[in-house]
């Protein structure tokens, strides 16, 4: 089932990669396996996935020491400055970066193990309560606030769109990150590129692709819905 899975997700990727005339090389599909059991991983690895994503911290640390070393793990979830020094050496991406504090604690771990950091930020670009994130309008300070920061390097910026039944409804989110991310180029901030977009999730992630994302993240078209229990 997951084979079939993932080559369905492989289909729609490929359509929409040429729909907005973009090459699937330019796309990497991050699987995220938050719940799943080794098991599954290891089937989906199998298959070619390097990149796996999670969103708990302990979840990540415990997977990493399981599964072969030469997987790429995105921490997704919302990071807590206390458990920055468990992910730190082990994450290739941390991707919900959304505030100065956070940024400083991974400055200082990273400082510890003598690495450089790579790392998005993460703007709530729909202004759900219910979801992390800064706002669009504060994104651009905060990015020149972390820049400074010598062993993290900004890589690009993810957003979470919102849950919809029409992927269409997000489009216009999808854009609106696209742009910002031209407007910081266009800053030229020393230690910043624009070269990754986390965007796009099972239900959204071909539009996503249309407008400009680098990295999908897709978990439920993969595994299948989750057990929380």
């Amino acid at each position: 089932m997951l084979k079939e899975n993932l080559k369905e997700v492989e289909k729609n990727i490929l359509q929409a990669c040429e729909k907005a005339g973009r090459n699937r090389e330019d796309i990497t599909l991050i699987a995220v396996s938050k719940t799943k059991p080794v098991s599954m991983l290891l089937e989906i690895y199998e298959e070619g996935i390097r990149d796996f994503g999670e969103n708990k911290v302990q979840e990540l640390a415990s997977k990493y020491e399981e599964m072969p070393k030469d997987i790429r793990w995105h921490m997704i979830g919302h990071l807590q400055r206390n458990k920055v020094k468990q992910v730190i050496d082990k994450a290739c991406l941390i991707h919900s970066v959304d505030s100065y504090r956070l940024a400083e604690e991974i400055n200082i771990q990273a400082k510890k193990k003598n690495i450089v950091v790579p790392i998005l930020v993460e703007v709530n670009i729909a202004e759900e309560e219910s979801k992390f994130g800064i706002h669009r309008e504060d994104a651009i300070q905060l990015v020149e606030e972390i820049a400074e920061l010598e062993n993290i390097r900004i890589e690009g910026l993810m957003t979470i769109a919102p849950y919809v039944e029409d992927p269409e409804e997000n489009r216009q989110y999808f854009r609106n990150i696209k742009q910002l991310s031209v407007d910081i180029t266009r800053k030229n901030i020393d230690n910043v590129t624009m070269h990754v977009l986390s965007m796009g999730m099972t239900g959204d992630y071909t539009v996503a692709i249309e407008e400009g994302a680098t990295l999908v993240r897709v978990g439920t078209g993969i595994f299948g819905a989750r057990n929380y229990k």
